[in-house]
C-alpha cells in the first residue's frame, strides 16, 4: 500500500498552543487519530479569530472543509502541549489548503503533518464561491 506524504512548507504564519486531555487519548493510552482532527479544528478556529474571520464569515463568505490528511509522526500523550504551526497555501479558484505542523512543545518532536483543504461557499445560496480577494490579500502578505 502506498504512503500518504504531505508536502509540509517551510514557514508558518501562526501558532497556537493545544494541551492533550484525556477525553483525547484512546485506549492505547496515547492521542487519538479523531482527537487530531478536533485539535487541528480549535486551530483553525483560531488561526482564522487572528484575523477576526470566522468558519461563517470570511470576507462574507464561509468555508467548507474538502479534504483532510493526516500523516502521524509520533505519538502524544495526556498532558503534553502540542504546538500547532499553521500556514495556507496552494490557492485555486474556490478555496486553498491550510497545513498544519503539530510538534510536542516540551521536546519538539513532530506528531503530525496535517492538511486540510477548503473552498469558500455561499450558505444563503448553497453554492461554492471563488476566493475572497480580502481574504487571499491578507493571508499571502502574512506568509
Amino acid at each position: 500500500m502506498a504512503r500518504v506524504k504531505i508536502d509540509m512548507p517551510e514557514n508558518y504564519s501562526f501558532t497556537t498552543e493545544i494541551p492533550v486531555r484525556i477525553s483525547d487519548v484512546n485506549y492505547a493510552g496515547h492521542l487519538s487519530n479523531d482527537s487530531v482532527l478536533s485539535i487541528v479544528h480549535e486551530a483553525r478556529l483560531r488561526y482564522l479569530n487572528s484575523h477576526n474571520y470566522t468558519e461563517q464569515d470570511i470576507e462574507g463568505s464561509g468555508i467548507i472543509m474538502t479534504d483532510s490528511v493526516i500523516v502521524y509522526k509520533a505519538e502524544s500523550f495526556y498532558g503534553d502541549l502540542i504546538q500547532i504551526d499553521i500556514t495556507v497555501g496552494d490557492f485555486n479558484k474556490y478555496g486553498c489548503d491550510i497545513y498544519y505542523l503539530l510538534s510536542n512543545k516540551k521536546t519538539a518532536v513532530e506528531i503530525a503533518h496535517v492538511k486540510t483543504g477548503i473552498v469558500f461557499f455561499d450558505y444563503a445560496e448553497g453554492k461554492v464561491v471563488t476566493v475572497p480577494d480580502g481574504f487571499k490579500d491578507r493571508i499571502v502578505k502574512v506568509v
